[in-house]
Order: C-alpha cells, then sequence, then structure tokens
C-alpha cells in the first residue's frame, strides 16, 4: 500500500475528508489548481458543480472514475475533463488514489458541491441546486 503523500514545499494547509484530504497549491483569477489524496478503499461523493468545470490528472495509486454515467480505469498519466454540471466521482484502488486537479470557472468555492450520493451521510450538507 502506498502512503499518502507527502507535503509539497509551499502548499496551503491540508483539510482532511473522510475520504482522504485535499489542499490548495495555487490559485488565480479563474482558477484554482489542488491536490486530492483518496485513501484506500475510498471515494469521494458522487457530485456535480454549478459554477466551474474541472480538469484532473492522475500523478499517483489507481482507482475509477465516473463522469456522467460512464466509468473507467484511472492510472498514472491519465487525464479526464470534468464539464460543468457533470456527475462525477472519484474512486480510489488498493494503492490509494492522487488527483491534480484545477478548477475552471468564476466561482470556485467548497460550497459549489451539490451531493447526489456520499457514503459518509454528507447529504445534509449539500446546497440544493440554484
Amino acid at each position: 500500500m502506498a502512503a499518502p503523500l507527502p507535503n509539497a514545499p509551499g502548499t496551503g494547509d491540508r483539510c482532511e475528508r473522510p475520504w482522504g484530504w485535499y489542499e490548495n497549491l495555487a490559485s488565480g483569477e479563474g482558477y484554482l489548481v489542488k491536490r486530492l489524496w483518496i485513501a484506500p478503499g475510498r471515494r469521494i461523493s458522487l457530485q456535480r458543480h454549478h459554477h466551474r468545470s474541472e480538469h484532473w490528472v492522475i500523478v499517483a495509486g489507481g482507482g475509477t472514475v465516473e463522469i456522467d454515467g460512464s466509468e473507467r480505469p484511472v492510472h498514472p498519466g491519465d487525464a479526464l475533463r470534468v464539464p460543468l454540471g457533470a456527475v462525477h466521482r472519484a474512486s480510489a484502488g488498493g494503492d490509494g488514489l492522487a488527483i491534480v486537479e484545477v478548477q475552471r470557472g468564476e466561482q470556485l468555492r467548497e460550497d459549489d458541491i451539490e451531493r447526489l450520493a456520499d457514503d459518509y451521510g454528507r447529504l445534509a450538507a449539500s446546497p440544493p441546486a440554484p
């Protein structure tokens, strides 16, 4: 089993989640770059965003990604686009899954998550669709 990735120099604080953690790496007008670590056997919510699209690059580990009902295995080096409004989820395999995520949009906030399914009981915390 791969160990969680160490902090990179100059990165922001790590935000712990039930599935692992994320940290902000860089931001500017209209973009935000994050690093996500999904622990082995865990997955993020089945979700969509109303104000941003995302681009994911798999940098370590493996697992599966679902985007708008299409599921595929992912490995280091794979790059995926999550369009604005697409229903999506990433699930880690036995070695965990590390993703560098680039968000693009006018509003790049953590509350822009509409959870459709969640393994950790967070559906009530999800804002209603606009």
